[in-house]
This record gives structure tokens, C-alpha cells and sequence, in this order.
């Protein structure tokens, strides 16, 4: 769980609480919406998290949806 808080500080920008309700969220539910952003933004932070999951490793995911 606290992984996940970082990495929502580190790459979305939240503050603590923010985005240890986001973190919530998706224990309780199994996903939210992190941010909404440009294409080319959302798959750069999808990476960038990915990425970092690994190297830490941990299974976490990150998934972009698009809106048409």
C-alpha cells in the first residue's frame, strides 16, 4: 500500500492524501482514475510507473484508457 502512495506522489503529483485515498480506492474497487491527460502523457507516466513497478519489484499496474 505504500508503494503504491509513492508512486502516485512520485508520478501523479498527490499529495499524501490524495493519494492515500486514490490507494484506497483501488484496494477497495480494484482500479481508479489517476489523472486524465494528453495521449502521449498518459503513456509516458504508464511507462515511467510500469518502469519503476519493476524495479522495485512490485507487480503493480498501470493501465491507460482511452476516451473516444
Amino acid at each position: 500500500m505504500d508503494f503504491v502512495i509513492t508512486v502516485l506522489q512520485r508520478f501523479f503529483a498527490l499529495d499524501r492524501e490524495k493519494a492515500t485515498r486514490l490507494m484506497l480506492k483501488v484496494h477497495h474497487e480494484g482500479s481508479a482514475v489517476a489523472g486524465i491527460y494528453p495521449r502521449d502523457i498518459a503513456e509516458t507516466r504508464s511507462r515511467q510507473v510500469a518502469e519503476y513497478a519493476q524495479t522495485h519489484q512490485h507487480p503493480l499496474q498501470c493501465i491507460i484508457e482511452i476516451d473516444r
